[in-house]
């Protein structure tokens, strides 16, 4: 217990200055992170898609059943 309050006794407050860098440092952190994530989902579902697309090609259209019609 003493040595929790010597570690924190001996820190030194920060400024505002210091406390706003650590925050800017922080959250520019996190927007790359996110910023990072983002695009490799982006180009992870571009690849999908493009796949999905490269299969459809291939494939031929269904032929749609001529629909029996009724008079009514």
């Amino acid at each position: 217990m003493t040595a929790i309050k010597e570690e924190t006794s001996t820190t030194t407050k920060l400024s505002a200055r210091e406390k706003a860098a650590v925050t800017n440092e922080a959250a520019r952190a996190i927007i790359a992170a996110e910023a990072s994530s983002r695009e490799a989902k982006t180009e992870r579902l571009r690849l999908l898609r493009l796949q999905q697309e490269a299969v459809e090609a291939k494939a031929p259209p269904a032929k749609r059943k001529a629909g029996s019609k009724k008079d009514h």
